[in-house]
């Protein structure tokens, strides 16, 4: 094996919620790696953002403004990839939303449903019309899931997004039996990351301390560095990895 086997040259890549944080650093480090881009998020002028950067850097992209919790907006972003590049070889399900801290029982069904119809339903939305186009062309592809160590632990007062994210944990390896040996699914659990999503516990002092006290080494993490074993289980360095969960908490699950 060489080093081009973590290439995604010729290949397209569709990243959803892929405007900002995590989902950004994905679209960008898929491009980097030689991947055409379809990010794809509810957020058009962020969306403009990604592009430009992977623009600037050689790569090729174009943006799709997706709510996932739409089939319609699913069915037409793979359209629009398909248009600008061909059929989708990689699909990032990054879209994710957790509005909710605290004890489950000051929690709203409405807000239950929202977060599990974004998160685990979005994810199964976007995986099916994947699957669904790949077999129409006879092809193949890679599914990248992005839970959480959320997916794998329990974290306290997030009880429907640790739902949602142990759902996408189960979808994976379910999926991963079910499509093979054409597509693989893996998921990838990142820990916390410095972006937007994770501000509000990262600038609260105490919470702050407890998770750092929490994560053995002692930081969160850039979202770089979700990005690149995202290109890696995307690539073909990763053939012979399907229902996988690669945890990328910086050994907060470990303890």
């Amino acid at each position: 094996m060489t080093l081009d086997a973590f290439g995604l040259d010729g290949s397209v890549a569709l990243v959803t919620g892929g405007s900002r944080g995590i989902g950004e650093a994905i679209a960008v480090a898929m491009a980097d790696a030689g991947a055409s881009v379809v990010p794809v998020a509810r957020s058009e002028d962020a969306l403009e953002e990604t592009v430009e950067r992977i623009e600037t850097n050689g790569g090729s992209a174009v943006p799709c403004t997706v709510d996932v919790t739409s089939e319609r907006d699913v069915e037409a972003a793979f359209d629009a990839a398909e248009e600008a590049f061909g059929g989708v070889d990689v699909l990032v399900n990054n879209a994710g939303t957790n509005p909710f801290f605290g004890d489950a029982t000051e929690l709203d069904t409405e807000t239950w449903r929202r977060i599990m119809d974004v998160n685990a339903t979005g994810t199964f939305r976007c995986s099916r019309e994947f699957a669904t186009r790949v077999a129409d062309r006879d092809g193949t592809g890679s599914i990248v899931n992005i839970a959480s160590v959320g997916g794998v632990v329990g974290l306290p007062a997030q009880a429907p997004y640790t739902a949602s994210k142990h759902a996408i944990v189960g979808m994976t390896k379910t999926l991963a039996v079910d499509w093979a040996p054409e597509i693989r699914v893996n998921a990838l659990a990142p820990g916390y990351v410095v972006t937007e999503f994770t501000e509000g516990v990262r600038e609260n002092e105490t919470i702050r301390s407890e998770l750092l006290d929490s994560i053995p080494t002692d930081r969160f993490a850039d979202p770089e560095e979700i990005a690149e074993p995202a290109v890696y289980l995307a690539s073909d360095a990763a053939s012979y990895v399907t229902g996988e969960v690669h945890v990328a908490d910086g050994g907060m699950a470990a303890k």
